[in-house]
């Protein structure tokens, strides 16, 4: 069957020579900056060897907190007790004992802020009972959205020398995490006060105040990890970037990068809809059909990220010169790409709009008897 092949330009964007962001190879050992939305990687070094990330581990955690907020296990505003997990657990704490109370809200800034383990204990027992089942569960969701090459032993980023991730996989849970609307505002907090204002807070992720297009996540260390940092900004049109340094051999590094990354990301590249209309699709001929043609559509349109330049974006669409009747509606008939030079940066199928049924002698006896009277 031959194949039709048309060529629909759309006046899109995109540029010539970039001038890549390469950091001395000792300086990290991993990094990756997508755009927030689409997943789309625009730069990486290293970024599927699998890692130690120490605490930013945390970040997964949190998701699973998250889902236990907007699925009614607690609200924000429900007080919690610390369970007996909260004893004798190292690295930070807010000195939670076994039965003290405190807010979802002040346990999240902990965490989020101050990065402390006792207040994910108790928020990890609340959602599920047990520490074992809560690190579980930040499994199965990780698996869910995506991750390939991660595996959580602990909520808190203890190092384990079988945990482990990727600066992509990373992306791609700080790309979940910034759809909590309601965990935004703790993300722009560097200094809070909990507990009747007795407990300081003070996050490790300088930027916030530092860098006026942050939106959030966090920045760690660890003797075995060292300086990584997992940070999100937005740009002046509404854009969002992600970055992620796994293994820098400073904190001035890991930040240093991450906003060269972002700040790169802001000036050279941009987001925009495929915005391919459905008719531009000429109705496909059925043989044996009910209908002598079906019409057709896209089944789902994107955003997508370009350059910034000069270059044209073109849609290479593949369908065939008929379908055979019966045809389902939103059967595969074709495909629809979308390129940046000779790029492939989007694709999609085209599908039928409608059923066609096959036509059986009692329609067609019909259709000779409804044209005899027209005569």
């Amino acid at each position: 069957m031959r194949k039709i092949f048309l060529i629909f330009t759309a006046c899109l964007i995109a540029i010539t020579g970039f001038s890549a962001i390469k950091p001395e190879a000792e300086e990290f050992s991993a990094y990756i900056l997508i755009e927030a939305e689409t997943k789309t990687i625009l730069e990486e070094e290293n970024s599927d060897v699998k890692l130690n990330c120490g605490y930013l581990s945390k970040l997964m955690s949190l998701i699973v907190i998250a889902d236990a907020i907007e699925t009614g296990k607690f609200s924000l505003t429900d007080t919690l007790t610390a369970p007996s997990a909260v004893s004798g657990l190292k690295g930070s704490v807010i000195w939670l004992e076994q039965g003290d109370k405190l807010s979802v809200d002040e346990l999240l800034k902990a965490v989020i802020i101050g990065n402390a383990n006792d207040a994910l204990a108790t928020l990890a027992v609340a959602s599920h009972q047990t520490i074992e089942d809560f690190t579980s569960e930040m499994n199965s969701r990780a698996f869910d959205i995506g991750l390939r090459s991660t595996a959580f032993y602990s909520p808190f980023g203890y190092y384990n020398e079988k945990e482990h991730t990727t600066a992509h996989d990373l992306a791609l849970i700080c790309s979940e995490l910034s759809h909590y609307d309601f965990l935004q505002p703790y993300f722009k907090i560097w200094r809070d006060f909990i507990k009747d204002g007795s407990t300081e807070l003070v996050s490790e992720n300088t930027l916030i105040r530092t860098y006026k297009n942050h939106i959030g996540f966090k920045a760690a260390h660890s003797e075995q990890s060292g300086y990584c940092i997992a940070e999100g900004g937005i740009s002046d049109d509404g854009n969002r970037f992600i970055a992620v340094i796994l293994g820098a051999d400073s904190e001035e590094t890991s930040f240093s990068l991450a906003k060269k990354l972002l700040n790169k990301a802001f000036t050279q590249y941009k987001v925009t809809v495929t915005g391919f209309p459905d008719e531009f699709l000429i109705p496909i001929n059925v043989k044996n059909g009910t209908e002598s043609a079906a019409e057709l559509e896209l089944k789902s349109q994107s955003s997508i990220v370009i350059p910034k330049g000069t270059y044209e974006l073109t849609n290479k669409v593949i369908l065939p010169d008929y379908i055979s009747a019966p045809v389902k509606k939103g059967q595969k008939i074709g495909s629809i790409g979308f390129y940046n030079k000779d790029t492939l940066v989007y694709e999609t199928d085209i599908i039928v709009k409608d059923n066609v049924p096959k036509a059986d002698f009692g329609f067609v006896f019909k259709r000779m008897l409804s044209n005899l009277f027209k005569k």
